[in-house]
């Protein structure tokens, strides 16, 4: 697979009206739906350009005629990975990314703080938020085969549980109780007790060997449910957030699920709940590092993932921030919030 193109914008045609392109997935929205809540506040924004997902195009294709037609706003409606596709096209162009969070994870969407299960606010944000730019991960996988390809992401690229947890999650079940089915299967890969065997290097430094259930290259740090795995992590900060997870055992696996779920997903959500993790300890089971860049082997095959989503096996991939390489579109500030 050739590479993802470089993220110098290319020129684009000029119209006479701003235009829109909407990728969305069939199967997460309806289109009569967005096509109604775009129409109510559509104003002087051109008639949309709409494109479809399909099995085999997640939304890379699609965005790329839709950047070729040089549209000014592309609007993503479908789940994390409808929404890392249309971004890996959109990467370097300038051409502004909108989400309408339709999916059980939501994750770029919650780490930007984005109202969730809301379309007219959605839209709203779309046609009158303002821009931001954020880095976006670059990835090229190696294969068992000896070949490789690359691919971007957004949130998280991991290997080891957190892969075993994609790969075990039961879509239906996820489709009747949303992000609660990855409790299921994050159960399920835990009691595999099979560690990766890395060696990792970091930006340009020497290569270490480390042993670890589960490795995390990150871009942003939260998760649903109000689980925080990385937070110094920051979206636009030109660096990776990078967690090992260690744990001895069954008490290991605890000490995580408390730094997680309450220390960094509850008390730092508060002025004196950040005071008392100010002098929290580093635990051996999670262990943090930050680069803009890391190359990885392992021993044998391993599954990976990308925001959420499943892709194959690697014995090894290389993975780069592309810094404020994305555009997305934001809510405007409040005047009134500006005034207190």
């Amino acid at each position: 697979m050739p590479a993802l193109p470089e993220t110098a914008p290319p020129s684009r045609p000029r119209t006479a009206s701003r235009t829109i392109a909407v990728i969305y997935n069939p199967v997460k929205v309806k289109r009569e739906e967005l096509s109604a809540a775009l129409d109510a506040g559509r104003g002087s924004w051109g008639e949309p350009m709409w494109l479809e997902t399909t099995e085999d195009d997640a939304g890379e294709k699609v965005t790329a005629r839709a950047v070729k037609a040089g549209v000014d706003l592309v609007i993503a409606a479908g789940g994390d990975g409808t929404v890392r596709a249309v971004a890996e096209s959109l990467r370097g162009t300038g051409i502004p990314l909108a989400l309408v969070p339709s999916g059980t994870g939501n994750l770029l969407a919650r780490n930007l703080e984005l109202t969730l299960n809301d379309l007219s606010d959605a839209i709203d944000v779309a046609l009158n938020g303002v821009d931001r730019t954020i880095d976006i991960g670059v990835i090229d996988i190696h294969r068992q085969d000896g070949t490789s390809d690359q691919h971007a992401f957004l949130v998280m690229a991991g290997a080891g549980v957190d892969a075993k947890m994609v790969e075990n999650t039961n879509e239906e079940l996820k489709k009747r109780v949303g992000w609660l089915a990855y409790v299921d299967a994050i159960s399920r890969a835990m009691r595999d007790t099979s560690q990766l065997n890395i060696r990792r290097r970091l930006d340009n430094g020497p290569t270490r060997s480390i042993r670890a259930h589960t490795l995390i290259v990150g871009n942003c740090g939260s998760l649903p449910a109000n689980m925080v795995l990385m937070p110094e992590a920051s979206i636009d900060d030109g660096v990776f957030d990078i967690a090992f997870l260690r744990p001895n055992g069954f008490f290991g696996w605890v000490q995580i699920w408390i730094k997680v779920a309450w220390e960094n997903g509850i008390l730092r959500r508060t002025k004196i709940g950040r005071k008392l993790t100010r002098d929290s300890k580093p635990i051996r089971a999670l262990e943090y590092t930050t680069a803009s860049s890391i190359d990885v082997e392992f021993t044998r095959a391993e599954a990976l993932e990308l925001d959420g989503d499943g892709f194959g096996t690697t014995v090894g991939f290389t993975a780069r921030i592309d810094p404020l390489a994305l555009t997305v579109r934001m809510p405007a500030p409040d005047p009134a919030a500006a005034l207190d």
